[in-house]
């Protein structure tokens, strides 16, 4: 098998192009047990995901969870799947889109702008391909976590790394690692729940949802637990709510052993119980809703509240294609790719002058 794949061949003369890649976590390509199952198997089997010995879990992904869980998880995807398809695709595909048209209008109109899964389609191989195509020479891929996990923003590093590893000629790579306390991301959550309450009034509480992750890793030195409390942190600040009024929580909770607590539904339900009456719940740590924003939370935590005797359950969306939220993501992107877009750029003649000299020494292109 050759180590290094296909490439296109290398022009003289042309401009380099600098690129964005926004990486999302993934969806199934259909709610159907039939799609669920190979976007299962990958997400699965990536050892950063579950960290369960092969030997151990491999009898339980391939003999138990691929042959159960399917089914369930695609009349969950089928509660939320819209006309566009997934929620969580929709939603990057217009960030992506709104993005490169705030970079349009500011002048870099040559900045290519991509998006892809961890799992699924399009993927990060295809994607950095269609980059290298359009001649990118830097790349800056953007992980859409703000809070850094090993098993979300570290997974997609991997998978840009190795298809990398199978490039002969590679671009100037820089990533971002995470933006938990970035001012205008900050700004943004808090102008969402400010709009939410001035449209339906304040509640009791305001309950902070992260996805879940083992204890375990934090245990062994993942941050996640730290930058998701310092979100929350800043956030309530921004809103100058008590601490008594703001709840983080955690959800998502996959298998036996202890996650990141308190657990939300658990949370949700003690409160009504103990007479709070009103809740608005957010999922900070998702830019995009989906299956664990609308199904998870919108729906069965809803349930479970109302059920146990609380009287309003309020859901405030993630910043999905809100203009401060790109704002946000742009400055990110300018702070991280530094110089690349302020280097003097050669013009039409200093190519072409370059592509004759390259001919003149005997190169076909």
């Amino acid at each position: 098998m050759t180590r290094f794949w296909q490439a296109p061949a290398h022009t003289h003369g042309k401009a380099p192009r600098t690129g964005i890649l926004l990486v999302n976590l993934g969806t199934p390509a259909a709610p159907t047990a039939a799609a669920l199952r190979p976007y299962l198997r990958q997400f699965l089997s990536d050892p950063r995901v579950v960290e369960i010995p092969r030997l151990l879990w491999w009898p339980i992904l391939h003999g138990i969870i691929l042959r159960t869980r399917p089914a369930k998880s695609a009349a969950k995807y089928a509660s939320v799947w819209t006309d566009e398809g997934s929620p969580l695709k929709a939603h990057t595909e217009k960030q992506a889109k709104l993005l490169k048209g705030f970079f349009a209008q500011a002048g870099e109109r040559e900045l290519v702008v991509e998006w892809a899964m961890r799992y699924g389609q399009p993927s990060i191989r295809t994607q950095l391909d269609a980059m290298r195509a359009a001649g990118c020479t830097r790349i800056l891929v953007v992980p859409l976590y703000p809070q850094y996990a090993a098993s979300t923003t570290a997974t997609v590093i991997d998978e840009v790394a190795d298809c990398l590893r199978h490039w002969r000629n590679l671009p100037e790579l820089r990533y971002v690692r995470s933006f938990p306390g970035e001012p205008a991301y900050i700004q943004a959550l808090a102008n969402s729940v400010r709009e939410h309450w001035k449209r339906n009034g304040e509640p009791d509480r305001l309950v902070l949802s992260f996805h879940g992750t083992p204890k375990r890793s934090l245990e062994l030195g993942d941050p996640y637990h730290c930058e998701c409390l310092k979100t929350a942190r800043l956030l309530g600040e921004a809103l100058a709510l008590p601490p008594e009024r703001l709840v983080v929580s955690f959800q998502s909770r996959f298998g036996k052993a202890e996650w990141l607590q308190p657990y939300t539904q658990p949370t949700l339900e003690a409160m009504a119980r103990e007479g709070v009456g009103s809740v608005d719940v957010m999922c900070p740590g998702f830019v995009s809703d989906c299956l664990e924003t609308l199904e998870e939370i919108d729906m069965e935590c809803r349930e479970a509240f109302l059920h146990a005797g609380g009287k309003r359950f309020g859901y405030i969306p993630c910043l999905n294609e809100r203009q401060d939220w790109i704002e946000a993501l742009m400055a990110v992107c300018l702070r991280e790719m530094g110089h690349w877009l302020s280097d003097p750029r050669p013009d039409s003649a200093a190519l072409e002058r370059q592509a004759r000299l390259a001919r003149d020494r005997g190169a076909k292109a």
